[in-house]
């Protein structure tokens, strides 16, 4: 089973598309870290690691989901169809 690591920040681009915002999730954890949103993709698929993140006070999972368009995402288990709770994190230093 892989370790879980929360995502404290993202980094995004000025699409429209919510979808594509995001570019890159980071965190704090013995160090600080930030990789791009195709590895973080990746490393679920493979089962390398897994991802969690604060939402409505509670730590839940970060899941791997595609648009109707066929992109590839991540978002909270609670979220629905829009990433909402990684779009509502801080940008990445």
């Amino acid at each position: 089973m892989a370790n879980t690591m929360q995502i404290k920040c993202i980094s995004r681009t000025e699409r429209m598309s919510s979808h594509e915002r995001i570019t890159h999730v980071g965190g704090y954890e013995s160090s600080q870290w930030k990789i791009t949103l195709n590895d973080a993709i990746g490393k679920i698929e493979r089962g390398e690691q897994a991802f969690s993140v604060q939402a409505h006070r509670k730590t839940v999972g970060v899941i791997v989901a595609v648009s109707p368009s066929g992109i590839k995402y991540l978002k909270a288990e609670v979220d629905g169809d829009q990433p909402d709770t990684l779009l509502r994190l801080p940008e990445c230093p």
